[in-house]
């Protein structure tokens, strides 16, 4: 799995699921912190259709988080303020970076929280959906 379905998965599924997966990381081995979380701010860049130009829409308030496992880095970071699952990513990267025999058995627990966030959305969905309104129909 790529780093960046993994990573959607985490940030828009449980906090739990990425606590437990971390967790695992942090029993077992020894973790050193290059950057507690953290908060910042992020400009958002966005491409206008009309004439494609880019331009900065604003700014975003982001927490991020660097760890190290072994010699390799893992980087964490999410939108607003949640300090603790901005390190889970950061160990869960870094364990994946490391290549740790423990991120081999997680990609059926990260198919089963993508299975959920898709179910979820389905069910917004069909909610909307109720809601929606055909303007065709009232011309009558």
């Amino acid at each position: 799995m790529k780093r960046r379905r993994r990573t959607e998965i985490l940030i828009k599924g449980s906090v739990e699921t990425s606590k437990k997966l971390a967790e695992e990381i942090i029993n077992n081995y020894d973790i050193k912190t290059i950057e507690k979380p953290n908060s910042g701010l992020v400009m958002i860049k966005i491409r206008e259709t009309a004439k494609k130009n880019l331009f900065y829409l604003g700014e975003v308030l982001v927490t991020e988080a660097k760890v190290q496992i072994e010699e390799h880095m893992g980087m964490g970071i999410v939108q607003d303020n949640k300090p603790e699952l901005a390190y889970y990513l950061a160990v869960i990267d870094a364990a994946y970076n490391a290549d740790l025999e423990e991120t081999k058995l997680w990609t059926n627990i990260l198919l089963e929280e993508e299975k959920r966030i898709s179910e979820k959305k389905n069910k917004h969905q069909a909610q909307v959906l109720k809601t929606k309104v055909n303007f065709e129909t009232m011309d009558v």
